[in-house]
């Protein structure tokens, strides 16, 4: 097995990112004064691609069932671990084992590496990435990416991070096989989905001469102008991007043919403009309250507050007890599962199920937001206001 996937040092010029520093250049030097974070999805496709090389291990090298088990056992102490994970996993080992058994057939020396580092620093600066599944024979050289995410469909087709890996993987490897094309293949198992995109070796080099090489060096520089789209989603200076905002708010000035009445056209326009909006908007909306909250920045027109939170149970067996005790069937009270508040407090009245209720019930602080200054809540101290009220004492 290799290092773990979490730990990897990632280059400044990713792969995976270079569909936005391709097409926004300055992006890649602008986003580094930004902390890099990660998402329960990220985590979850981590977990998946930990498992997925662990079973290809299994298959592919002298691993014995007890290393084997004793690894899976680990792996399934993990928070994201699941029989569902184990068997979208087990469909893309099965495809991955399909390919290595036709490169075999055309190679008996065949070489399959996991996890394999590519190096394709020839036509961007600095430039590595990690294939999941780099296999090598005469012919054809096939690199296979695993996406175990099922939001966004991912196509292998003119795919930039693939022909960056498909660039590496010739660069490093090319010299030993008769290598003519270059397969490109990701699988993404949850959405039942299996594309790939094959390249002559000379075409995909050119590609990397002339397209790649000049904007990476851009890229590299801070130069070239900024550009929205698309491609802003996973940019980490996406929440205060000027460029992205003045796009968005373009689009929100949106004009029509006739105000009172919009064609089917218009609406199908406005559908995708609302999503872009909607998005930007969001991104907006959780930058500021993070600052807000945890770094006490502040907002003109803002203020931070404790957002509205419903009351619970803190004992659900008690309070079923208590109701039991005062007369109610327990087919009334829990007729699939004990009632809410409000559906009991108008069974038995508010005043009685006080009473009975009686220290069972709590209000929880409501998580922080954002609202406007008019709103009569109090302004909270945010954590960084804290911190410092504290040190000062």
């Amino acid at each position: 097995m290799t290092a773990g996937h979490a730990s990897r040092a990632h280059a400044k010029l990713s792969a995976s990112g270079s569909k936005r520093w391709l097409t926004c250049t300055p992006s890649a030097k602008l986003e580094q004064q930004f902390e890099e974070t990660t998402s329960t999805f990220a985590e979850e496709g981590t977990a998946a691609h930990e498992l997925a090389e662990l079973h290809l291990t299994k298959y592919l090298t002298p691993m014995s069932p007890v290393q084997h088990k004793k690894a899976l056992d680990k792996l399934k102490e993990g928070p994201y671990y699941s029989q569902e994970m184990e068997d979208y996993v087990h469909e893309y080992v099965t495809i991955v084992l399909e390919r290595v058994a036709e490169a075999r057939k055309r190679s008996r020396d065949a070489e399959i590496l996991l996890e394999q580092r590519l190096d394709f620093s020839s036509w961007v600066p600095d430039g590595f990435g990690t294939g999941d599944v780099l296999i090598i024979a005469d012919g054809v050289m096939e690199v296979i990416d695993l996406k175990y995410g099922k939001g966004v469909p991912v196509s292998a087709e003119d795919n930039s991070q693939m022909r960056l890996y498909g660039l590496g993987a010739l660069d490093t490897f090319g010299f030993l096989y008769d290598i003519q094309g270059v397969r490109m293949t990701i699988v993404q198992p949850r959405l039942d989905s299996v594309s790939t995109e094959e390249m002559y070796a000379d075409e995909l080099v050119a590609w990397g001469d002339m397209y790649v090489k000049p904007l990476a060096d851009m890229a590299a520089a801070g130069e070239g102008e900024y550009a929205a789209g698309d491609h802003c989603k996973f940019c980490r200076a996406r929440f205060n991007c000027r460029v992205r905002a003045e796009a968005n708010l373009e689009l929100a000035k949106h004009e029509f043919t006739d105000p009172a009445l919009l064609s089917h056209e218009e609406i199908g326009s406005i559908l995708k403009q609302a999503d872009d909006l909607k998005a930007w908007a969001t991104d907006v909306q959780g930058y500021a309250l993070e600052q807000a909250e945890k770094h006490g920045a502040k907002f003109p027109g803002w203020k931070l507050v404790e957002g509205r939170s419903n009351r619970k149970y803190t004992n659900p067996v008690a309070i079923q007890d208590k109701m039991i005790s005062a007369g109610y069937d327990l087919d009334t009270i829990a007729p699939r599962s004990l009632l809410g508040l409000s559906a009991m407090e108008k069974l038995a009245g508010k005043k009685q199920f006080g009473v009975l209720a009686d220290g069972l019930i709590i209000k929880p602080a409501g998580k922080p937001t954002l609202v406007q200054e008019s709103d009569k809540r109090p302004e909270l101290s945010s954590a960084a206001s804290a911190v410092a009220d504290f040190t000062d004492e």
